[in-house]
């Protein structure tokens, strides 16, 4: 859906993630002592993926450049040392919904789709697959729910279902940061603890961390090194990669801790905002530091809220919709982030209450 016209240049203030990605402070991510690779060997491209591959308690790690190319070279790892080509995964896994099948068109993989694109994925619903498996893809947390995740008991059993049919299980942890202080506080679970379940972790280093570019995947090394073959296969294995390494390894050692305040930032704002008629908050019980908000009211009055918003109270609150359920129902993505954390939850809950043109909070 088309954004809602508004720059973010006319604003000061901003409600979601960190705000806007500005070229200075991504610049300053990158220390000038850090040391160059060449081709991706040596210097803090092999300082990250060692640090990566510690935090996750794996034997080895990869940087690569995008995550698309990632997971689809690791699922092809793990299926051409399998009799099947299927993989299974929920119906918004992102390799289906946002990378052009390219599972299918690069790889030869078969997608297989399993339980409802609204729900999240179940024990009960791996159960109905009647076929050979080389890999089940996992999301922690699952982004078009909201950033629901499972519990750890339901996790484990979803993981034995796949090892009981031979095949690898993989995660898709481009926000694997934001699930840490869910199973932290809930089973005393750490990253290693999470990623042992798996036989191989994608971890995205600019989505919920903010670096420039780029992402890691971790795992045994024979699968790694088979793995960094498909990345030259794939051209990502770019003359210099340092750039995105360093600011990937800044961040990394920087804002993993934050993760649980914006954590709780988020439940917090999740209890105002259910006070307001016409605002449904996604999921039902708020576990990472994000939240689905549907909200009521047509594009065309929402963003005339949002422009309204942004001209007099100089705040930047939504740029689209993440989608659109109906001529009246809205959906939108709320990540809190450094610039959220400017704003008490009250505050928020005020300036939600007005893009619905809600006359007071409960």
């Amino acid at each position: 859906m088309a954004d809602f016209g508004v720059t973010a240049t006319s604003c000061n203030r901003f409600l979601v993630g960190d705000g806007p990605r500005k070229i200075e402070e991504l610049l300053s991510t990158i220390p000038a002592t850090t040391v160059m690779d060449y081709y991706g060997a040596g210097g803090v491209v092999t300082d990250l993926e060692a640090e990566v591959a510690s935090l996750l308690g794996k034997p080895s790690a990869l940087f690569l450049p995008t995550g698309t190319m990632a997971q689809q070279a690791t699922l092809r790892v793990h299926a051409d040392r399998r009799s099947s080509k299927s993989i299974v995964f929920h119906p918004c896994c992102h390799l289906e919904t946002h990378e052009e099948r390219g599972y299918q068109r690069l790889h030869g993989l078969f997608g297989v789709p399993v339980g409802s694109r609204h729900e999240p994925l179940t024990l009960a619903n791996l159960e109905n697959v009647r076929e050979p498996v080389a890999a089940l893809v996992l999301e922690l947390p699952q982004r078009d729910l909201g950033g629901t995740l499972p519990t750890w008991k339901e996790l484990s059993a979803q993981v034995s279902w796949a090892r009981e049919r031979g095949a690898a299980v993989h995660l898709d942890g481009a926000r694997l940061w934001e699930a840490a202080p869910y199973y932290a506080k809930s089973q005393q679970k750490s990253l290693a603890d999470i990623a042992a379940l798996f036989d191989s972790v994608y971890v995205s280093f600019y989505k919920g961390l903010g670096a420039i570019a780029g992402c890691c995947v971790a795992g045994e090394t024979d699968v790694i090194d088979e793995l960094s073959v498909w990345r030259t296969r794939h051209g990502g294995r770019t003359f210099m990669m340092w750039p995105y390494a360093a600011s990937a390894l800044t961040v990394l050692r920087e804002r993993p801790a934050l993760m649980a305040t914006y954590y709780r930032r988020a439940q917090a704002i999740a209890r105002e905002l259910r006070k307001i008629d016409g605002v449904d908050v996604l999921p039902e019980r708020v576990q990472s530091p994000m939240m689905h908000l549907r909200l009521s009211g047509s594009v065309k009055q929402i963003r005339q809220r949002v422009r309204d918003i942004a001209k007099k109270q100089k705040i930047m609150t939504f740029s689209r919709p993440y989608t659109s359920e109906g001529p009246n129902l809205q959906r939108f993505e709320f990540q809190v982030g450094r610039a959220t954390m400017d704003f008490t939850p009250r505050e928020v809950a005020r300036l939600v209450a007005q893009l619905v043109g809600a006359d007071s909070i409960r």
